[in-house]
């Protein structure tokens, strides 16, 4: 097991290697820079190489890569270049937000998806199976930022309500924080459930054909205990495998809906950075957003073998 869990992290090293040349020259080929962006278009060429200097954008694309990456590797992010502020403890501030939003909508994904996605593999091809089969089709297609503008009206006209703006830490204040969060979590955890019901039916069904299913309803035990302590359990691991992945996307996905909501998550700091051509922020923010998606998918794995204790690492 650890020496599984250590070849994992030995795998990070290629892949947030590989993650951070393409962020980097990305970066580098959409028009314009942070000088431009500060200086407007009326700057003459002189204040823009000046200001480029200061940034070390003036450097070899190389020589600007290694010294960024050479940072990194420090535990050094860099600093804005429109703010001067240190980048990491604004990351780190900003994807607790996320990562609150994140965990409060896949609850609430879970508890919507898995116990109708049981119910329809159970009643399979009846109105049930199908109503929930239409559900999970509205959830997987439509957009969560078309939803979300959707239940904005709706509220407003019909309730005349309108979601807080701002945010506040749940510690400061539990109450207002959810007020805050449950419309946003509500959408992205809708749109996360049609993916996980259509999962979570499918491997039911599968599972339920199985020789030992039988075996178990032979010896005469009860529907419930079949479901949820034999079939139910052999059924989680694709369910968790797409749980793990849409974490995974959510915490560097939500810029859409944190820009709705008006929320500062990690989301609109990278939208706010490319914006505003902030190179080192979002170099920053897309390699720590990555470095956390693989973490999550090695917490993923490794709860298979809870689940299954047929699966081992070595």
């Amino acid at each position: 097991m650890y020496a599984y869990i250590l070849r994992r992290l030995l795998m990070l090293i290629p892949v947030l290697f590989g993650i951070s040349i393409f962020i980097f020259c990305t970066l580098r080929i959409i028009p314009g820079d942070v000088a431009q962006t500060i200086l407007g278009t009326d700057a003459t060429p002189e204040a823009l190489a000046q200001l480029r200097k200061e940034f070390g954008l003036d450097l070899p694309l190389l020589e600007q890569y290694l010294n960024w990456m050479g940072g990194v590797l420090l535990g050094d992010f860099g600093e804005s270049m429109r703010t001067g502020k240190e980048i990491l403890p604004d990351i780190l501030s900003r994807f607790a937000i996320t990562f609150e939003l994140t965990l409060l909508a896949a609850l609430i994904s879970w508890i919507i998806a898995i116990p109708l996605g049981i119910i329809a593999g159970i009643k399979r091809n009846s109105k049930t199976d199908f109503s929930v089969r239409i559900i999970s089709l509205l959830g997987v297609s439509v957009p969560n930022f078309a939803f979300a503008i959707v239940i904005i009206m709706l509220l407003a006209i019909y309730f005349s309500y309108s979601p807080p703006v701002g945010y506040v830490g749940f510690f400061e204040d539990p109450i207002t924080n959810l007020q805050i969060l449950i419309l946003p979590a509500f959408v992205l955890g809708t749109s996360m459930a049609g993916a996980v019901m259509r999962m979570t039916r499918s491997s039911i069904l599968e599972i339920l054909r199985q020789d030992f299913i039988r075996t178990i309803r032979a010896k005469g035990a009860k529907e419930r205990v079949v479901i949820f302590n034999h079939a139910l359990r052999n059924a989680m691991i694709p369910i968790l495998t797409i749980i793990g992945m849409q974490i995974g996307v959510l915490l560097g996905g939500t810029v859409i809906i944190e820009q709705i909501f008006s929320l500062p998550g990690l989301g609109q700091l990278v939208l706010t950075g490319i914006n505003q051509r902030d190179f080192t922020v979002v170099q920053g923010s897309v390699l720590f957003i990555a470095f956390v998606f693989v973490i999550i998918n090695l917490i993923v794995d490794l709860l298979y073998s809870f689940l299954d204790p047929r699966i081992t690492y070595k």
